[in-house]
């Protein structure tokens, strides 16, 4: 699955930065602008035109728009439909696949998990030494998933996570074993999190999200489309590497759960008229089955 990684653009390509902390690269903004606004619509193509205005009320500029396109259409996210001389973008089935995770992740799953039942998942792996590359992408998947490396070959999750999907999609059934586990006594949980898991890095993303995004609580008088995905792209980016880890087992006033409420609030706030603007924006026509 991939993985929402917001290193996905050359340099050049970054978006200018927001006032109070870097704007998500175009890649990011593009995948938050389809989750919102074409995913749900049906099979949709979009006007490269009407993407590149939408996409220009966040900063990025129409150079780093269209090479962001040809790169998600080369890596098997989009693909291209040409009426005339307009060339259209529509959302590959894989791509429509990883859209609806990220809309369940964002939209369905709380950041704090207060439900957790006191399951781990183990994976043990041993990939051979060509594999440099599917080892990395287990990994980012696998980070993706809410593990975390206790140790070097051996990654473990909270809960039950069918990780399925991932052996069967790198193909890598042959060097994996998964198992499905509780914790002994003798082990000290929140030692193991501390060790297995960087949770200051986790908890400064979201107290940094939750600094710059508090602000707009309220505020009205921003473009609702541009804030809309601005927020649910570094959103999206600001959840992809917290494992939910057991609440019971993290630092006092973990700052998941006030960075959630500012995020489901403003959304709240601008959600609608952004729909209302996206509307009049785009120029769709129908994706034609491959």
């Amino acid at each position: 699955m991939f993985s929402f990684d917001t290193h996905d653009g050359h340099p050049g390509d970054a978006a200018p930065e927001a006032p109070g902390g870097p704007q998500p690269r175009p890649q990011s903004l593009l995948l938050a602008f389809f989750g919102d606004h074409v995913l749900e619509e049906g099979p949709l193509c979009v006007y490269s035109g009407s993407i590149i205005d939408v996409l220009g009320r966040v900063g990025v500029g129409e150079h780093a728009v269209r090479s962001t396109l040809t790169r998600m259409v080369n890596r098997g996210l989009l693909q291209r439909r040409r009426q005339g001389r307009r060339m259209y973008f529509g959302l590959t089935p894989h791509a429509t696949q990883i859209l609806q995770k990220g809309r369940t992740r964002v939209w369905h799953t709380s950041a704090v998990n207060d439900d957790w039942d006191g399951t781990w998942t183990l994976l043990g792996f041993s990939l051979p030494e060509v594999w440099r590359h599917r080892r990395h992408d287990l990994r980012s998947r696998l980070t993706w998933a809410g593990f975390g490396p206790l140790y070097s070959g051996l990654w473990i999750a909270p809960g039950d996570v069918d990780i399925s999907e991932i052996v069967a999609e790198l193909d890598i059934a042959a060097h994996v074993k998964i198992f499905h586990a509780r914790a002994d006594p003798a082990t000290d949980i929140d030692v193991m999190i501390r060790d297995t898991w960087d949770l200051e890095s986790v908890a400064a993303r979201y107290a940094a999200f939750e600094k710059r995004w508090i602000t707009h609580l309220g505020d009205r008088s921003a473009d609702p489309l541009a804030t809309h995905l601005s927020l649910v792209a570094e959103w999206l980016g600001t959840i992809r590497t917290d494992p939910r880890l057991p609440a019971r087992h993290l630092p006092p006033n973990w700052p998941a759960r006030s960075a959630e409420e500012v995020f489901r609030r403003i959304a709240e706030q601008t959600g609608e008229s952004a729909r209302r603007v996206a509307a009049e924006l785009l120029e769709t026509t129908p994706l034609d089955p491959s």
